[in-house]
């Protein structure tokens, strides 16, 4: 069941409402705080309670309509008239009127490389620093990252630009080591449907990127968010970062379609990454644009200052200067679909 309140109805009537529901023995889930707050009863309800309830919320001040849930995704699910959700990255936020633009390297290298490039694109405009302490690799012979020491560059990295930190973690033993340093926990690719991690970044109060996994469906990428909302933590984001096809022009193909289709069926922020998807750096800013023109609420970019010296991924990650005519490029699509990129003109 789903109860959506009046928008900008006082707090003491949606605070009614869940009174009543509770002392039906419901347990009220707040899918959405607001402007519009929607609430939620996930557990199966009997009919004879469902139209009880019908019956005595809908005469109730500052409710606006109660409904039944029509998806297997019902945290994660777009009520009627829901806007996106906002989450607050450290200081930042994401699904609001402003691109989020996360970038940095793939992997974490060494503190001087690290440093330079978060000043880097912190003064081109970016709004979170990315870069892998813990990286999965095909090989067991790559380059894996620094770990903890990884870890440790990049809140230093926070420090020097006040900008929040996004990292991957790989497994639930982990989460609590990456969330002492990271502002924001990613979930690769090959972990979407890593059930016990999942429910792990569920119980932690930091925001969670979910990636999409290489072949699978936008249901199963709903339904994976649902875990972690089921948990408890409602700071979710998605990322379309390409999908395995039959193409060998490109390392990934980016499933533009996907950002509308995510958009349409759940109220979480929308990234895209459109360096793995491209895999090679001379097709990252087209996808990039593309991406904010298709709706997309951040983008993730992998920036170095010499990428074919990379430790990880080097062949599609743009260098510097690259990265700053890319941001004043995205700052005029923005414009055009009503974002803005704070702190630069397009």
């Amino acid at each position: 069941m789903v109860v959506s309140m009046r928008e900008g109805c006082p707090k003491s009537q949606v605070a009614a409402v869940i009174a009543a529901m509770e002392r039906r023995g419901l347990k009220v889930r707040i899918i959405s705080p607001g402007p519009k707050v929607v609430l939620g009863v996930v557990e199966a309800v009997s009919k004879h309670l469902t139209d009880d309830l019908r019956f005595a919320l809908s005469d109730m001040p500052g409710v606006e309509e109660v409904s039944d849930f029509h998806t297997d995704w019902k945290l994660v699910w777009r009520g009627p008239e829901q806007q996106t959700s906002v989450v607050r990255m450290g200081g930042r936020s994401i699904g609001g009127p402003e691109l989020m633009v996360i970038a940095g390297p793939c992997a974490v290298e060494c503190r001087e490389n690290l440093l330079q490039t978060a000043q880097a694109v912190a003064a081109s405009g970016a709004g979170a620093i990315r870069g892998g302490a813990f990286k999965p690799r095909t090989s067991p012979y790559s380059f894996r990252g620094l770990g903890e020491e990884g870890l440790k560059y990049l809140a230093e990295a926070r420090e020097l630009t006040g900008l929040p930190v996004v990292t991957e973690v790989m497994s639930f033993h982990e989460v609590e080591l990456v969330a002492r340093y990271a502002d924001v926990l990613q979930i690769g690719a090959r972990n979407m449907q890593n059930f016990a991690l999942l429910e792990a970044a569920g119980e932690v109060d930091k925001p969670v990127l979910l990636k999409r996994g290489l072949g699978n469906t936008v249901k199963e990428l709903l339904l994976c968010a649902e875990y972690i909302l089921a948990r408890g933590n409602q700071q979710v984001m998605f990322c379309e970062r390409g999908i395995r096809t039959f193409e060998t022009e490109t390392r990934n193909t980016l499933d533009l379609a996907a950002v509308p289709i995510l958009k349409q069926n759940s109220h979480l922020p929308v990234v895209v990454d459109p360096s793995h998807a491209a895999g090679k750096r001379e097709l990252v800013p087209a996808l990039a644009l593309a991406a904010v023109a298709a709706g997309a609420d951040g983008l993730m970019i992998e920036v170095h200052p010499e990428p074919a010296k990379a430790l990880s991924d080097g062949r599609q990650t743009i260098d510097l200067p690259a990265f700053d005519d890319l941001m004043k490029r995205l700052a005029l699509v923005a414009q055009a679909v009503g974002k803005t990129i704070p702190g630069v003109n397009p």
